[in-house]
């Protein structure tokens, strides 16, 4: 069974956590395979935005897969390199040149959070529920996880989310927020969806730009030269061009990311 999966639809990627019965528990084989759809997705100049989700419809993903603790994390050495593997993940999502959306459906729990955070948007259905356990099982859980969950949700619900390593539902998960919207389970495929298309519909080079700028934003030393960059590229652009004159003529752009 592949446990991760890959699609395209029009502009469009879609990466599944495919392990519907343990809820999309990540094994170190799903870490690796994440990574590997993801680049595909970050080659493929047809994909403009990459939605990822969880098969079942029960779950995002519900962390790592307990059942195999014992064969990839047992000795220091296994838990050094399965937790390579999630870093490298983790970092290739969170540096994707491509705006990244989690459609989350029921369980979204260690390691589905931290997936969660390094997207772009957090699309939630009105079952999400919300939680990072590792209190509960003697995990360490890192500077990197830690602060993008800080980044969004400030040090206060930060402390009671793995302090008390408690479950919160959706409506928590938009208060603080830690998601954008929450929106019925019936709908939230075509929510999520309109929301790709619209933002793979905008100009490719101010995506870009913004997605770089507001990481950027995030560092302790930002390299706003290279922003400043971004920025004249997008007003050097035939893509600003199309955009002006498409205003002008009352009709909709077609912006090539040239």
């Amino acid at each position: 069974m592949n446990h991760i999966l890959s699609a395209t639809s029009g502009s469009v990627g879609t990466l599944t956590f495919n392990n519907p019965e343990r809820h999309n528990a990540m094994s170190l084989d799903m870490w690796r395979g994440a990574t590997t759809a993801l680049g595909q997705f970050e080659q493929d100049p047809a994909v403009r935005v990459i939605v990822l989700t969880g098969a079942g419809g029960k779950a995002f993903v519900s962390g790592a897969d307990i059942s195999k603790f014992d064969s990839e994390r047992a000795t220091v050495d296994a838990v050094m390199e399965y937790n390579a593997a999630v870093d490298r993940f983790s970092h290739a999502l969170e540096e994707s040149s491509k705006p990244t959306i989690a459609m989350i459906r029921g369980y979204c729990v260690g390691g589905g959070v931290g997936i969660a955070v390094c997207c772009d948007l957090r699309i939630t259905n009105d079952a999400g529920r919300f939680a990072v356990p590792a209190a509960k099982l003697g995990l360490g859980y890192g500077y990197a996880n830690i602060r993008r969950i800080m980044d969004l949700v400030g040090p206060q619900f930060t402390s009671e989310l793995l302090l008390t390593a408690r479950q919160f539902d959706a409506a928590k998960a938009a208060q603080t927020g830690l998601v954008n919207h929450i929106v019925a389970d019936a709908e939230i495929e075509n929510y999520v969806r309109d929301l790709a298309e619209t933002i793979a519909g905008n100009a490719p080079l101010t995506v870009r730009a913004v997605k770089r700028i507001i990481r950027e934003l995030r560092n302790d030393r930002p390299d706003v030269a290279a922003c400043d960059a971004l920025v004249k590229q997008c007003f050097e652009s035939a893509d600003y061009r199309e955009g002006r004159a498409a205003f002008m003529e009352k009709r909709k752009p077609v912006f090539r990311g040239i």
